[in-house]
C-alpha cells in the first residue's frame, strides 16, 4: 500500500486538475453560447438575400455567371475547418477520417493550426492555412473566402467543398462535407438562405414586383453570388466555433467527473492507510507494553 503522503499527493494533484477542468468547462460554455449567437445574427442577412435573389431568378440568365456554369470535375477545392487547440475530444480526429477518405485530386485550404499540422503530415496539396479568433470577425473569413474563389475561377480547383463539423446539439457535432461551388441554381441559393433564417422553402418576398435593380438585374446577380459564398463560408466557420466550443465543454466535464471520481477512490484509500498505520502503532505500544 502506498504511504500516506504519497497519497497527500495524488489527492492534491487530482484536485488542481479537476479544478483547472471546471474552470475550462466553465469558458467553452461561455464561448459556445456566444458562437451560437452570432450564428443566430445572421438570419435577417440571409432572410434580405434571398428575397432579392428571388426577384431576380426570372430576370437573368444563370448559365453565363461563373458560378452557375458546369465543368468537368478534375481538382476538388475543399476549405477544411478545424480547431487551433486539442482538448475537444475526438472532434477533429472525426474530420480527419473524412479527409483521409477522398482519393480522388484535391487541394485544400485550411481554417485552424490542427488541420494544417494534419494535411502536413498526410502529405496532402495545401494550397493556405487562416487562423480566425474565437470571436469570428467576417472579415477574416472573407479572406478565406475571397481567396478559395480566385482559385475556382482561375481553374486551380474545379470545386469548392466544405468539411466542418455541424453542431446538432452540445453533445452531438458531426462531421459534414458540403459542396458550395459550382452552384447547381439561383433557386437552391433561394432555398438554402431561407432555410437558414428559418422561413419555409415557398416564401415569397414582399413587394416584389416593386423591386428595382439598377444598373440591371445581371450585374445585381454578380454582386450577390460572391457575398452569398462570402456568408456560407462565414456561417460555417461559426458553427464550426460553436461545434469545437461544445466539445471541449463535454471533454472538460468528463474530465473532472473522472478526476471527482479519481479523488473519492483516493480519500478511500488514504483513510485506510491512515486507520492501518494507526492500527499498527497501537499494536507496538500494547506489545511494548506488554514486554515491559
Amino acid at each position: 500500500m502506498a504511504s500516506t503522503r504519497d497519497i497527500r499527493r495524488r489527492i492534491k494533484s487530482v484536485k488542481n486538475t479537476r479544478q483547472i477542468t471546471k474552470a475550462m468547462e466553465l469558458v467553452a460554455a461561455s464561448k459556445m453560447k456566444k458562437a451560437q449567437g452570432l450564428a443566430l445574427a445572421g438570419r435577417p442577412y440571409a432572410q434580405l438575400m434571398a428575397n432579392m435573389l428571388s426577384a431576380l431568378a426570372d430576370r437573368v440568365e444563370e448559365s453565363h455567371h461563373p458560378f452557375l456554369a458546369k465543368r468537368e470535375i478534375k481538382t476538388r477545392g475543399i476549405i477544411l475547418i478545424t480547431t487551433d487547440k486539442g482538448l475537444c475530444g475526438p472532434l477533429n480526429a472525426n474530420l480527419f477520417k473524412l479527409v483521409l477518405d477522398i482519393k480522388t485530386p484535391a487541394k485544400y485550404v485550411v481554417i485552424g493550426r490542427k488541420g494544417a499540422q494534419f494535411l502536413a503530415r498526410a502529405k496532402r496539396d495545401l494550397l493556405a492555412d487562416f487562423q480566425v479568433s474565437d470571436r469570428v470577425g467576417f472579415a477574416e473569413v472573407k479572406v478565406v473566402a475571397e481567396f478559395m474563389v480566385q482559385q475556382f475561377l482561375e481553374g486551380a480547383v474545379d470545386t469548392v467543398e466544405l468539411i466542418w463539423p455541424h453542431f446538432r446539439n452540445t453533445l452531438v457535432q458531426e462531421p459534414s462535407i458540403m459542396p458550395l461551388l459550382p452552384l447547381t441554381s439561383v433557386k437552391d441559393v433561394i432555398t438554402d438562405l431561407r432555410s437558414d433564417a428559418g422561413q419555409p422553402a415557398a416564401t415569397a418576398p414582399a413587394h416584389r414586383n416593386e423591386m428595382l435593380f439598377e444598373p440591371d438585374a445581371a450585374t445585381v446577380l454578380d454582386a450577390l453570388l460572391p457575398l452569398y459564398i462570402n456568408r456560407e463560408i462565414y456561417q460555417h466557420v461559426l458553427d464550426a466555433k460553436a461545434s469545437e466550443h461544445s466539445a471541449r465543454m463535454v471533454a472538460m466535464k468528463t474530465a473532472k467527473d473522472n478526476a471527482t471520481n479519481l479523488l473519492g477512490d483516493l480519500t478511500l484509500e488514504y483513510n485506510k492507510a491512515r486507520q492501518a498505520a494507526i492500527t499498527q502503532e497501537i499494536l507496538e505500544i500494547s506489545a511494548a507494553s506488554f514486554a515491559a
